[in-house]
């Protein structure tokens, strides 16, 4: 019975230091002045520069992330401290794993969901479909679930499957993220997005 205090203020303290990172992500673009370029979550996106421009800020949000968590994470330390242990190590543990998760990327591990590369990516692909490598007469390029495609020929311009883009999803606020907590904002099935974003992303 002793036990049970210290490993409620221990949980409490890591899903605080959890979410608090985290939202952001879940928060920040969710609005509806946000996302008036975008048809709704999940239909494909037609690519655009204002497209390219919110992977650029799911981008900086990201990385956002990193300096939010130092926040539970001194909280942490100091509860430890000076006041509640047990709450202060849930808030050091979670929020010291985040940052950890973090800089794993420079270390060799896996890429973050929105990068320089993929915006890149996408510009490329923008470009190709206004100049003389054009799949089609009319090219009309979007980004699916599982790759950017033209919905004019139906041709696959790059196997890039989709992050998620900081729109409203349309399984409500409470269950939509959950799935992002779970997924992190990588795509559900992925491809090969790391294969190419890496060099550039010697820049964060």
């Amino acid at each position: 019975m002793s036990l049970v205090m210290p490993l409620t203020y221990f949980s409490t303290g890591f899903i605080i230091a959890f979410m608090f990172p985290r939202l952001p992500i879940i928060l920040v673009t969710r609005g509806r002045g946000f996302n008036t370029a975008f048809p709704e979550h999940p239909e494909p996106v037609p690519l655009s520069p204002k497209l390219t421009q919110r992977v650029l800020h799911m981008r900086m949000i990201y990385w956002m992330g990193f300096v939010v968590a130092t926040i539970p994470l001194l909280f942490g330390l100091a509860s430890i401290k000076w006041g509640n242990a047990a709450f202060g190590f849930g808030l050091w543990i979670s929020s010291g794993w985040y940052i950890l998760s973090r800089l794993q990327t420079f270390a060799g591990g896996q890429d973050p969901p929105w990068t320089m590369g993929i915006a890149q990516r996408l510009q490329v692909v923008m470009d190709e479909s206004n100049g003389e490598s054009k799949c089609c007469d009319n090219p009309q390029p979007e980004w699916g679930i599982m790759a950017v495609s033209c919905i004019t020929c139906s041709k696959v311009l790059d196997t890039m499957p989709r992050p998620d883009l900081g729109r409203k999803r349309q399984d409500g606020f409470f269950v939509g993220a959950t799935r992002l907590l779970l997924s992190d904002g990588y795509p559900i099935i992925s491809n090969d997005v790391g294969d190419t974003t890496k060099p550039d992303d010697s820049e964060e």
